[in-house]
C-alpha cells in the first residue's frame, strides 16, 4: 500500500546502501562475489521481468492508493522533485535546487529545464502547481492529504521556479520525495472528482521518468521501456531496454519462475521461500529492515470494537511473537505503534503492557460485558449477540492467509469466533476505502509509513471521511498530539511528545500492530546492481542491469 505510503529523517538504518555500487559483494547483495565488473557500454540491453502477487490497479499519482504504484511513480515512470540518497537525505531530482526563507514560511524549488514528458512536452513549474493544487483539492481524492497539512498556496515565479507557502514544521521536505507531479496538459479540464477515471490512470499514463509507459493488461502486467531522453546528469538512459511487471498471484509459482529464470526480481518472497532461494545456484535473497508493518484493523463502526478494553484484549490474546517465528521465520520485529524500530523517535516501551496474556484478555473482555452465557464456547454480550466477526485480507498472499488462520485459532481460546475471508486486492481496497460504507468488520493489511511520520490520515478525527481512516478511530488527545508534533522542529524537544503519542496509540489500540517486516527480495543471478533498502523495492532500478552473457530476452 501507499499509503501507504506513507511518509525524513537522517536514519541510522541497518539496511544496505542503495544503488550504484559495483564492488564485488557476497551472495545476498547486489553483486556476486565472483562477478567481475561489467563495462558500462555492455550493461545496456535486455528486458527485466519483475514478479509480484498483486496487480497495480492504476498509475495516477493523484489518486492511487497502492504502495507498489507509488514505487513505480517514484523510480520508474515519473520524477518527484527530490529523492533520497542512501543516507536518507534529500537530493535533487526534478528540482535542480531549492531554498527556504529565513522564517521557514516559503519553500522555493528551481526545476531542471531539460526534463520532458514522454509525449515530448517540457515539464515546467505549471505542471507542478497544477499537480499540487489538485492534490490539495478534496474532490480529487489524493490519499495522503497529511502531506499538505502545513503547506499553503503555490505561486509560479517563472516556467522553472515555483514557491510554496508553509507553516514552519519538522522534516518539511519529505512530502516532495514521494509526490510525483503529473502533466497539466493531459489532465487539465478534467473535473477533480473524475481524475481517477481518466484514461491517464490505467490506459495511457504519460510520465517524465527514466522509463515510459508501453502497455497495461489489467490483472496481468505493466510494460515500460527505456526513456532515451532522460537527462544524463541524472544517469541518462536506463541500462535495461524494458521493464515488465508481471502479476503472478501464487507465491509458489513466483518462486518457480524466479528459479527457472522466467522472472528476474521477485518482490517480497515469503520467509518460508528465502532458504530455498538462497540454496539455488540461480538466485539470491536481498533483505533489509523495512518501514512496512502488518496490522489488524478493528472497524469501530462495528459496536463490538468501540470499547477500548475489547481492542486491548484482542491484542493480548494474539501471540504475535509466535506469528513472527512461525510465519516470518524471524524476519520481523514486534511493534506496538506506527514508528519503525529503525527510526530515531521509536519508543520501545510503548505498549509493553499489552504482552501476550490470555488470562488478562479474558478479564478485559468480561469487564466489557462479554461472557459465555450459553456455554457454547463463544462469548456473548448482554443482548445475547455472539462475539463473531469476519477478518478480511487479500487473496494470493500466503503469509497473510496463514496469519488470519492463526489469529482465528488464538482468539478462539478466549471465546471469540473469527471467520477469515480472502478478497481480491482491488476489491478489498474498495471496501475499506469507501468512506460511506466501510463494509468490513476487521482487516489484516500492511502499511508503509513515510520517513516523516504523520499519522493524521490514519487517526485524525478530521479524516473520518478520507480514504485511510479505515477504522474510524477518534480521540481528541491523539488529535492534539498529531497537531503538536509537526510543529516541534527540534528533535530532542519533540522526543517526549513522540513518546506520549506512541503510548496513547498503544493504549487505544485502534490497530493491533503485529510486526515490522524485514523485507525480502528474490533476485536472479543475471540481474546486478540491485540494492533495495528502506526507500523501496525499486530504488535505483534505472541502474539495474542484466549480465550480457545471461540475457535471454
Amino acid at each position: 500500500m501507499k499509503q501507504r505510503s506513507l511518509s525524513l529523517l537522517a536514519l541510522a538504518l541497518l539496511a544496505a546502501c542503495g544503488g550504484g555500487n559495483d564492488a564485488a559483494r557476497p551472495k545476498g547483495g547486489g553483486q556476486a562475489a565472483d562477478e567481475p565488473s561489467v563495462p558500462e557500454q555492455q550493461r545496456y540491453g535486455g528486458t527485466i521481468v519483475i514478479g509480484a502477487i498483486g496487480a497495480i490497479p492504476d498509475m495516477n499519482p493523484l489518486t492511487s492508493t497502492d504502495h507498489t504504484a507509488n514505487q513505480v511513480q517514484q523510480f520508474v515512470l515519473f520524477m518527484p522533485l527530490v529523492t533520497y540518497n542512501d543516507k536518507m537525505e534529500p537530493v535533487p531530482r526534478l528540482a535542480r535546487s531549492w531554498e527556504v526563507n529565513a522564517d521557514t514560511t516559503a519553500l522555493t524549488f528551481h526545476l531542471r529545464d531539460d526534463v520532458f514528458w514522454h509525449d515530448g512536452k517540457k515539464t515546467t513549474a505549471y505542471d507542478v502547481k497544477y499537480s499540487y493544487d489538485m492534490a490539495r483539492t478534496p474532490e480529487t481524492g489524493f490519499p495522503n492529504t497529511a502531506f499538505w497539512t502545513h503547506y499553503k498556496d503555490a505561486t509560479v515565479v517563472d516556467s522553472f521556479t515555483i514557491r510554496i507557502g508553509m507553516e514552519p514544521h519538522a522534516d518539511f521536505m519529505d512530502s516532495w520525495r514521494s509526490f510525483a507531479p503529473v502533466p497539466r496538459h493531459v489532465l487539465e479540464g478534467t473535473a477533480p472528482a473524475q481524475i481517477r477515471n481518466h484514461p491517464f490512470s490505467t490506459r495511457s499514463p504519460v510520465g517524465n521518468g527514466p522509463f515510459r509507459f508501453v502497455e497495461h493488461v489489467p490483472q496481468q502486467r505493466w510494460v515500460f521501456e527505456a526513456n532515451p531522453n532522460f537527462p544524463r546528469e541524472l544517469g541518462g538512459r536506463p541500462y535495461a531496454d524494458r521493464l515488465v511487471y508481471r502479476v503472478i498471484p501464487e507465491p509458489t509459482t513466483l518462486q518457480t519462475e524466479l528459479l527457472n529464470g522466467n522472472i528476474d526480481y521477485y518482490i517480497a518472497p515469503t520467509a518460508e521461500q528465502a532458504d530455498a532461494i538462497e540454496r539455488s545456484p540461480n538466485a539470491r535473497v536481498v533483505s533489509f529492515p523495512d518501514r512496512q508493518f502488518l496490522m489488524l484493523g478493528w472497524n469501530e463502526r462495528r459496536e463490538m470494537f468501540k470499547d477500548v478494553r475489547v481492542r486491548q484484549a484482542l491484542t493480548m490474546a494474539i501471540d504475535r511473537e509466535a506469528i513472527v517465528k512461525a510465519v516470518r521465520r524471524g524476519y520481523g520485529q514486534l511493534g506496538n505503534t506506527t514508528i519503525p524500530p529503525i527510526f530515531w523517535n521509536h519508543d520501545p516501551q510503548a505498549g509493553a503492557e499489552l504482552r501476550y496474556d490470555t488470562a488478562g484478555a479474558r478479564r478485559l473482555l468480561a469487564e466489557a460485558g462479554w461472557q459465555d452465557r450459553n456455554r457454547d464456547g463463544v462469548l456473548e454480550n448482554a443482548q445475547g449477540q455472539p462475539f463473531r466477526f469476519t477478518l478480511m485480507t487479500n487473496q494470493g498472499n500466503a503469509e497473510r492467509k496463514d496469519i488470519t488462520e492463526i489469529v482465528q485459532a488464538q482468539l478462539k481460546r478466549v471465546g471469540v469466533d473469527v471467520r477469515p475471508q480472502l478478497s481480491e486486492w482491488g476489491t478489498m481496497l474498495d471496501r475499506i476505502n469507501d468512506v460511506e460504507r466501510r463494509d468490513f468488520d476487521a482487516v489484516l493489511v500492511a502499511w508503509v509509513t513515510e520517513f516523516r511520520i504523520d499519522d493524521t490520515d490514519l487517526f485524525s478525527c478530521s479524516k473520518m471521511n478520507s480514504p485511510y481512516q479505515w477504522v474510524s478511530y477518534c480521540n481528541p488527545e491523539t488529535d492534539r498530539l498529531l497537531d503538536t508534533l509537526p510543529r516541534i522542529v527540534d528533535r530532542e524537544a519533540s522526543r517526549p511528545v513522540w513518546q506520549q503519542y506512541q503510548r496513547q496509540i498503544a493504549r487505544d489500540q485502534p490497530y493491533t500492530i503485529l510486526y515490522f517486516t524485514t523485507r525480502l527480495e528474490g533476485v536472479h543471478e543475471r540481474l546486478r546492481n540491485v540494492d533495495p533498502d528502506a526507500r523501496g523495492d525499486w530504488v535505483g532500478i534505472d541502474r539495474w542491469y542484466l549480465l550480457p552473457t545471461m540475457r535471454n530476452r
